[in-house]
């Protein structure tokens, strides 16, 4: 397997003997991904290498260290990540939540794992193109083409496809400083929220309409889910192995690490089909 290679879809079996395909959502994490001008990126260092160290039995042991942001790579977003005009989820002071360098309110420690109905909102696929033009604003028009017929349940997880992820090994591409970034615009943040999904997530740095030239200046759908509703968001999803195959609804699962504090967490979701 090469360095940025996915590992895909894997079958399973469930407890009852049901046959599953486990389609793996994260990016592969390397020092060379596309990081997102706000955070830090990724480093990987072997600490200890086979030989350093012998023990009389023969064995030795390799061990690393990891330097990297809680939104690198494939990641969740807790509600203590954005706040609007000083406030957080609920009419959380941010001032008061982060005394001590940890959000022990709304930090991501506070979000339980998620296992819901999944159910990829696959709008290049709706709008007949590969992947969605740079800048283009995705509109509740064409999340509600991507979704049909289909009914969204209760608790579901949300998954925009923009068709980004075919970029991720170009992380020029993939950032598109200066062209935009597609994503749900403001409107289409909103209808999302109404459905109350459990989370919501995208293949894209962030999850918004970046137009061009002007990066993150503005961060209307982070307000509208995270401040305002209170749904966690997940970005730089790996989407494209699910998108050929995705049935009507599928199960999703995806677990934060116990970060106390933390404002978002890495994340390795799967989806169950």
């Amino acid at each position: 397997m090469s360095a940025t290679e996915n590992p895909g879809t894997n079958t399973g079996t469930l407890a009852d003997g049901t046959a599953v395909s486990v389609i793996d959502l994260a990016q592969p994490l390397h020092p060379n991904i596309p990081v997102s001008p706000s955070h830090p990126g990724y480093k990987h260092a072997l600490l200890r290498r086979h030989g350093d160290a012998v023990r009389v039995d023969g064995t030795s042991g390799a061990n690393d260290m990891l330097v990297l942001g809680t939104h690198t790579a494939t990641h969740m977003d807790a509600l203590a990540h954005i706040s609007h005009e000083g406030m957080l989820h609920g009419g959380v002071s941010a001032a008061e939540a982060q005394v001590g360098g940890r959000y022990l309110q709304h930090g991501i420690h506070t979000v339980p794992p998620v296992v819901a109905p999944g159910l990829l909102l696959d709008v290049p696929a709706a709008l007949g193109v590969e992947r969605l033009d740079a800048g283009y604003a995705v509109t509740p028009e064409d999340l509600a083409r991507a979704l049909g017929d289909r009914v969204v349940p209760q608790g579901a997880a949300l998954l925009v496809r923009t068709g980004w992820g075919r970029l991720w090994d170009a992380p020029h591409d993939f950032l598109s400083h200066d062209a935009g970034v597609p994503g749900p615009d403001e409107a289409a943040a909103a209808w999302l929220a109404a459905h109350r999904p459990v989370v919501v997530g995208s293949d894209t740095t962030a999850f918004e309409h970046i137009p061009a030239s002007e990066g993150h200046a503005r961060l209307p759908g982070h307000r509208i889910l995270l401040v305002e509703s209170g749904i966690p968001i997940l970005e730089m999803l790996a989407l494209e192995g699910l998108a050929p195959v995705a049935p009507d609804v599928f199960t999703f699962i995806a677990a934060p690490l116990r970060l106390v504090g933390a404002t978002g967490s890495p994340l390795r979701p799967l989806a169950l089909i």
